[in-house]
This record gives C-alpha cells, sequence and structure tokens, in this order.
C-alpha cells in the first residue's frame, strides 16, 4: 500500500536497529495480567543452512526487540547481538543468509501529512553483531515519491554463498542538474550479495507489479501485475504470467479479480521446479480447493486438495528452497494433508511423541537433514524444536510463553449453537479451569478481520479470562472465512446483521444452556471483534451488560476515508460498499441505542484502523448520555505490541467487567 502523490524522502538507516543490544529480555510481574500480557518470548525464529543455530526475535521491556542467537551445539544459550526499541523501529524477522550472516527486516511506523504510513527497511548483519549493513536501496532528497517498501526476499539465489533475490521498489527522481537520476519506476528484482552489497539486477522495475515468485532456485517463474486506474488507484485486478523452464519470455498465467476482500481465479502461491507447475487456490463449487497449473506451455491445471466442508488455506513449505510438501485446513481444529511421503511418515511419528499437540514445520536446515518444529495445543502456547533426522532424535529449544509456566490453563472445546434462523454457527468454548460449567459470568469474543476466523489452541485474551473466572465462547459466525462463499456472504461489514445476529446468538446460547448467568453476560473484541462488541448492542441493547472494544472499527464511511488518500482505495471502498448498512451498520452513528458501559482502547499510531474512530465513538457514546471510558496507547499500533500496554489493557478490562457485572 502506497502514499499517492507524495514528493518526499525519509532517511530510515538511523532509526535501524543497534549493533549491540543492552536489554536482555525482561520476566514480568509474577500476576496474571502481566503473566497473560507478556508478548511471546519467541516472535519469530530462524535455522542456520548447517542446523547449529537459532536466530530468535524476543520481546524486551515494555515495546522492544532483541535479536538472539543460539547455539545448539554449545547447549543453546542465547546472546543478544541487535535490538530495537520499538518506538518506532520493530524488529520484524530475520533469516540466516549463510551460517554467519543474517538478513532482517524492520518495520516503522510515523506521519506524513496527517496519514500514518508503514515502513520497511532490510539489513545485514553478522551473528556476532558486526558489519551491520542496509541492504534496501537508498532514495534520495531528488526522488519524486516514497519509497514505504524496502523490498522483500524472495529467494537465497542460485549456488547458497550468502546472495539473496529480492524485490526493490525503484522511485525515479528528478533530472534536474544531473545526469544520474533513476528513471526506473516500479516493482522489480535485484540479486545481493549480503557481503560486499553488490547488487545485479535480475528483473526490471514494472509499473503496477506487485508479486514476483521465484522456483527456489533462483529463476523468477511467476509474475503479478495490478494496473492503475486513471486516477491512480489499484484497479480490480491482479494479471499473473509465467515463464517456461527454458526461456526468459513472459507468457499469460491467469487473471485474480478481487471482490469486496475475496479473489476469484487461480492465484498462484508458490513453484516447484522439480514438477515444472505452479501451486495455487482457486474456488470449487463454493469453497476454496488447491490447485497446479503447468509451467511447460499447455497450462495444465490439475486438482490438489479440497474438502466439502471447508476451504483449503495454505501451504506447507520446507526448506531454504521453499519446497512445497503439502496444505492445511481447518475442521474443528487445524490439519495437514502431506504430498511428501517422508514427511507425511514422520509428522504421524511426531504426533504420538508429542500427544495432543499440533506441529507445524517452521524451517530446516539447508540440506532438511534438520527440522525446527513447533508444537502447542489449548493447554500449551507452544514450544519450539529442532529434529534431526539422522540421529531421530528431538530437542527443545524454547518455551512460546515461559511467564505462563505453572499457570492452569483452561481446556477449549468444539462446540456448536443454534443462530435465530437455525443455522449452525460453530464457536470455541473455552471454560474456567476447575469449573463446573453453570452459572457463570461470561464473555463473547467475536474475531477480527472480517475477513478471518478463529481457531482451537491457546488464546492469550480467551485464556486470561478464563483464568479470571469468565466463560469465553468465540464464534466463527457468517462473514468468517474458512467455510466457504455461501458462509462468508457479502463479508461481515455490507452483511453485519447476519454476523452481529450470530454474535449475539452466542451470548443467548450461553444463558439458555446454563453456562452463562445472563445477568453477567458481556462482549470483548479487537479490530473487526471491537466493532461486533459495539454493535452487538445497537442490534439488542438488553443483551450484554458490558461492552470493551479493542481498536474497534466504529464508523464505515470514516474507514473508508482513510483509505481515500492510499492506491488499495477501490478494494476498501468495495469491501464496505455503498448501501443503508453503512449508517444502519455504523455504531457510531447508533450510539444512542447503546445501553451498557462501554471500554475503548486504540493506539494512536494504528495504521489499520485510525484513532479517530475510538475518539469518535467516545464522544458520541457521551453526547447521547451513555457511559463510556477511551484508553489511548502513545506511539502503538494495532497489535498494541507491548507488554506494559497489554499488562494495563488486561487489568483495566477485567476491573471494568466486574465493576459493570458486580462480580
Amino acid at each position: 500500500m502506497h502514499k499517492l502523490s507524495v514528493a518526499a524522502t525519509l532517511g530510515l538507516m538511523s532509526l535501524a536497529v543497534a549493533a549491540a543490544a543492552q536489554d536482555a529480555p525482561v520476566k514480568p510481574a509474577n500476576d496474571l495480567a502481566a503473566a497473560f500480557g507478556a508478548r511471546e518470548a519467541v516472535r519469530q525464529i530462524s535455522l542456520s543452512p548447517d542446523g547449529t543455530k537459532v536466530a530468535i526475535i524476543q520481546p524486551t521491556k515494555g515495546r522492544g526487540s532483541a535479536l538472539m542467537i543460539g547455539d545448539l551445539v554449545k547447549g543453546g544459550e542465547l546472546k543478544a547481538i541487535a535490538n530495537s526499541s520499538g518506538n518506532p523501529d520493530k524488529l520484524a524477522d530475520c533469516h540466516w543468509s549463510t551460517d554467519t550472516r543474517l538478513i532482517c527486516r524492520i518495520l516503522i511506523t510515523t506521519n506524513i501529512d496527517g496519514d500514518r504510513l508503514g515502513f520497511s527497511r532490510i539489513i545485514a548483519v553478522d551473528s556476532d553483531g558486526k558489519n551491520l549493513k542496509l541492504l534496501s536501496a537508498r532514495t534520495t532528497d531528488r526522488s519524486l515519491g516514497l519509497m514505504q517498501n524496502g523490498g522483500s526476499l524472495i529467494d537465497w539465489g542460485a549456488g547458497g554463498n550468502g546472495s539473496a533475490l529480492m524485490t526493490r521498489l525503484f522511485v525515479p527522481e528528478s533530472s534536474t542538474g544531473t545526469h544520474i537520476a533513476e528513471s526506473q519506476e516500479g516493482l522489480g528484482v535485484e540479486l545481493i550479495d549480503t557481503a560486499s552489497l553488490s547488487r545485479k539486477q535480475v528483473e526490471p522495475a514494472r509499473e503496477g507489479a506487485v508479486d514476483y515468485i521465484s522456483d527456489g532456485r533462483g529463476n523468477v517463474r511467476v509474475m503479478g501485475v495490478q494496473p492503475k486506474t486513471g486516477s491512480g488507484y489499484d484497479s480490480g485486478k491482479i494479471i499473473y504470467s509465467y515463464r517456461t523452464a527454458d526461456s526468459r519470455a513472459w507468457k499469460p498465467l491467469t487473471t485474480v479479480t478481487i471482490v469486496a476482500g475475496q479473489s476469484i481465479g487461480f492465484l498462484p502461491y508458490a513453484v516447484d521446479p522439480a514438477l515444472n507447475v505452479a501451486y495455487g487456490f482457486e474456488n470449487q463449487d463454493g469453497r476454496t480447493a488447491l490447485y497446479s497449473i503447468a509451467l511447460d506451455g499447455s497450462l495444465a491445471k490439475k486438482p490438489i486438495l479440497s474438502r466439502p466442508d471447508v476451504d483449503i488455506d495454505d501451504l506447507i513449505e520446507v526448506g531454504r528452497q521453499n519446497r512445497v510438501v503439502g496444505a492445511t485446513y481447518v475442521t474443528d481444529r487445524r490439519e495437514a494433508e502431506f504430498f511428501d511421503p517422508a514427511l507425511k511418515t514422520l509428522r504421524t511419528a511426531l504426533g504420538k511423541a508429542l500427544p495432543g499437540k499440533i506441529v507445524t514445520f517452521i524451517d530446516a536446515s539447508a540440506d532438511e537433514s534438520k527440522l525446527l518444529l513447533f508444537a502447542y495445543s489449548d493447554l500449551d502456547p507452544g514450544c519450539y524444536y529442532v529434529f534431526d533426522k539422522k540421529t531421530r532424535s528431538m530437542a527443545q529449544v524454547l518455551p512460546s510463553r515461559p511467564d505462563l509456566e505453572g499457570f492452569k490453563l483452561a481446556t477449549v472445546k468444539s462446540v456448536t449453537y443454534q443462530a435465530a434462523d437455525g443455522a449452525s454457527i460453530p464457536a470455541y468454548l473455552t471454560l474456567p479451569a476447575g469449573s463446573d460449567g453453570k452459572n457463570l459470568p461470561a464473555i463473547v469474543m467475536p474475531h477480527g478481520g472480517p475477513g478471518a476466523r478463529d481457531e482451537w489452541g491457546f488464546d492469550w485474551l480467551a485464556q486470561y479470562f478464563a483464568a479470571r473466572g469468565y466463560a469465553v465462547i468465540q464464534p466463527n459466525f457468517r462473514g468468517s472465512t474458512g467455510y466457504g462463499d455461501a458462509w462468508y456472504e457479502k463479508n461481515g461489514f455490507q452483511s453485519w446483521r447476519t454476523s452481529i445476529g450470530d454474535v449475539n446468538d452466542a451470548g443467548r446460547w450461553l444463558a439458555k444452556s446454563g453456562i452463562a448467568d445472563p445477568r453477567k453476560l458481556a462482549i470483548v473484541g479487537w479490530s473487526y471483534g471491537g466493532y461486533a462488541a459495539l454493535q452487538s448492542s445497537v442490534l439488542d441493547p438488553d443483551l450484554f451488560k458490558a461492552i470493551v472494544a479493542i481498536a474497534p472499527v466504529t464508523d464505515l464511511d470514516a474507514l473508508r476515508n482513510e483509505s481515500r488518500n492510499f492506491t488499495n482505495f477501490l478494494q476498501v471502498d468495495a469491501l464496505i460498499g455503498h448501501g443503508p448498512w453503512v449508517t444502519e451498520g455504523s455504531p457510531a452513528r447508533n450510539a444512542g441505542k447503546i445501553k451498557a458501559p462501554v471500554l475503548l482502547f486504540h493506539g494512536d499510531i494504528d495504521t489499520n484502523v485510525g484513532i479517530g474512530e475510538s475518539r469518535l465513538m467516545a464522544g458520541k457514546i457521551k453526547s447521547a448520555g451513555g457511559k463510556v471510558e477511551f484508553v489511548e496507547f502513545k506511539g502503538l499500533d494495532h497489535q498494541l505490541d507491548d507488554d506494559t500496554a497489554r499488562t494495563t489493557m488486561l487489568g483495566k478490562a477485567d476491573a471494568f467487567l466486574r465493576s459493570a457485572m458486580g462480580l
């Protein structure tokens, strides 16, 4: 997403991580809000090509993070080699270029001309913290636009010698007074030596290019171009082209149309060079299925995996070549279908070694003899392991949430309940550990999105409230993804009456089944979930006794207008649509119907939903004579990625709910 018509430059190298980390990860106070509000000890992890070291991004005090290196041969002791403050720079991910060098992506959020803008930059650093260099191309004071996208890694290039195949956004420069101004514009691809920083352009800049997919062997095989409209906005189509293995010429592959948040057509995700095919997703009888298309000139399409009940939603890729070995989907919990016989057998064996856990493949050594795994369940936030194929042994690397060790977590159960029109709505029910599950204070917790869904496993918000004695239900209401087109309907905004009706029916089911005391029923949501929490009382003002909304959408036209100066405006405009639902479905325009007290939380640099929406909501509720408390977090985005802020939020939310429900 790029800002339109902005001629400015931004020097970001000064915001990159420091070459030495001073703050070690800090363990919060041993109370519930601090323990559950603590961010995961592993924000991101990768395995070195030789399989002997891991690079881990860990949180530091407050909102910062540190890049830690662990030597698995020498006992796994972690050493900090770099850090970022989180204000405004944030370490997003790091991957091994060689056994001694890494490339890392840094995210920065700032305000320019009144708009909140996100930027990314790529750096390279040695595993001892030395020789830190900027890999992203630099802009100059002659640049005729902003370079928000600092590039992304798409391949390690041929040979595995420390090279990286990276996208680059070319920004044209003013040629006044110089003969060396940059004239290219658009997204291209460069082969960069991460040590010497030498760069070779392998794909020219193409205006409108949004996607390049390589074969894992250093060859770009698929390209996606999204044409602009006459007004400079992204069109609703992405045109994909491909190359045969023996040619540099581009041939037509497919066209994807984006309609109200959904993609129509074959959407390519990965290339298998051995089979010479592109894997991608496409609708089959109303649900998303996995297909392959031959890249030999025939474009022969083959169905790979589909389900009659749910969508196929992701690929399983392993190794430095991102080898496609399977696909995943979610029924009542996430499941995997492996195409690779050896990994299928290994997955079965791991399931027996880690009973009750869902095991996912995170990374692998260059020869794939060592695999980095993550295993989790509802009662286990998860742990990282390294499995050695040669010795058939598995060693623990690090638990995801060590601050929760010793806390008794609550079992998560898949349930269904009946909506008012008779539809069966799938949901997840979390009851306080040790409770009889009867006559409890209870929370309905709708997910964000709206194009998303909840899954079985550990959820820090649900588990926190369960630990405080609440029953929690997380409904996958109509408007959720994963269940096909009919379930998604028009989306959770345009079909808000159905979506919010399903959310409210979850609360009614809790009361009718005897799980919840109807006098002690609340709703808590984040993002779209916050929208649903507020809009639920517009639909039924007497159902919930308290509302907590975190970073909520509160006015659909306001959400639309937040994107007006950005190239994705037409997609956001189509997602929201135009009709009576814009007024009827905006909580801020119906604040007078909300009887329950409301608690709002929002970060002031949120690029997903502007903080102005919560400010508007708070003002409207006050004007209508309602009760509202609003907590603003300075310098935080949509995720409130800060231990202190999350701890504050949990503590305040719990106290608010108890007061409102007389607990």
